[in-house]
């Protein structure tokens, strides 16, 4: 029944009748005129969110928005709406193949869309803002890295495969520091536009290369967030071996990850590591599969871990000595 509720909130947001109710459109005749849909579909599907606790009834009868309904709009500042798109289309779609992915190793998405995701965003700039977005209002951790790290100086930080928030929010936390960005070409654009709102143009440079092939050099901090799940062992060894060559011995690589125990405790970080094998193939790992299947093949040191939030894993990195 949870995939039912998916479908029922992803369609309300498709219909965009939390933008609708808002505006004051709070009967089933007045979002189906609207919206173009069947007035007694949107009945029916109003019904359940209400029960749900999407939307409520006044006095009247009328639908009212709720802070759920809210949150969903448009435009509205931390809108979960390209979240919400996004799992309840490609994510949905792509999970009708877990068993796909289950019983073969590979990905589920591909099976489905017969290219990657990358290629696919590559290849759809909509769907690619609309993932980048999506992928921001799951960041409810990046207000915490900058407490795990030394940003005293003037230090430049490179973000290693960001969409810019994590930069903006380390950029924020250190008014001194100055920032690069690295990302595949068709990522570089809504970057860059973040990043100008977020932090101004002059402390951030934004580049567009394939961070497989090299790293920018220079920095004294690079972040490595949630890339690693994406790649198997022998892609993430390539990668970090890339960030090691561009380090200065005395530089430090935050890894964040989520790390996932084989004890069933971190439910969350279990129910991800499935998605990136559905998704692209990828997986979460045990923090001795990281020391052991990456970062001492990379010729890397782990210093320390620590926790953040939404079970989360920031993992200072050094050079080897």
């Amino acid at each position: 029944m949870n995939a039912w509720r998916t479908q029922a909130l992803y369609t309300a947001v498709v219909l965009q009748l939390p933008d609708h109710v808002a505006a004051g459109h709070t009967t089933s005749q007045k979002l189906a005129e609207a919206t173009g849909a069947d007035e007694d579909g949107v009945h029916r599907l109003m019904r359940l969110l209400v029960g749900l606790g999407v939307f409520t009834l006044d006095a009247t009868g009328g639908y009212q928005t709720t802070q759920v309904s809210t949150a969903l709009c448009t435009d509205r500042p931390g809108s979960l709406r390209d979240m919400c798109l996004l799992y309840g289309e490609e994510f949905y779609t792509a999970w009708t193949q877990a068993r796909h992915a289950v019983t073969t190793g590979t990905s589920g998405f591909e099976r489905v869309y017969d290219r990657t995701l990358i290629s696919y965003l590559g290849a759809d700039p909509d769907a690619a803002a609309r993932f980048q977005r999506a992928m921001r209002s799951g960041n409810l951790f990046f207000d915490e890295v900058a407490t795990v790290l030394d940003l005293s100086g003037q230090p430049t930080i490179v973000d290693v495969g960001g969409g810019g928030q994590l930069l903006s929010s380390v950029l924020r936390a250190e008014p001194h520091a100055r920032g690069v960005l690295v990302n595949l070409e068709h990522m570089v654009p809504i970057a860059r536009e973040h990043l100008d709102g977020a932090v101004g143009p002059d402390r951030v440079d934004v580049l567009a290369q394939d961070i497989f092939e090299s790293v920018p050099a220079g920095g004294d901090v690079y972040l490595l967030s949630r890339v690693l799940g994406d790649w198997d062992d022998d892609a993430g060894v390539r990668l970090l071996g890339n960030i090691r060559d561009a380090m200065s011995p005395s530089a430090t690589l935050l890894v964040l990850e989520r790390v996932v125990p084989d004890d069933g405790s971190a439910v969350l970080a279990a129910l991800w590591d499935l998605h990136l094998l559905v998704m692209n193939g990828g997986r979460h790992r045990t923090l001795d599969d990281m020391r052991a299947a990456l970062l001492d093949r990379a010729d890397l040191r782990l210093e320390r871990v620590a926790d953040l939030p939404m079970e989360t894993s920031a993992l200072i990195v050094a050079h080897r000595t």
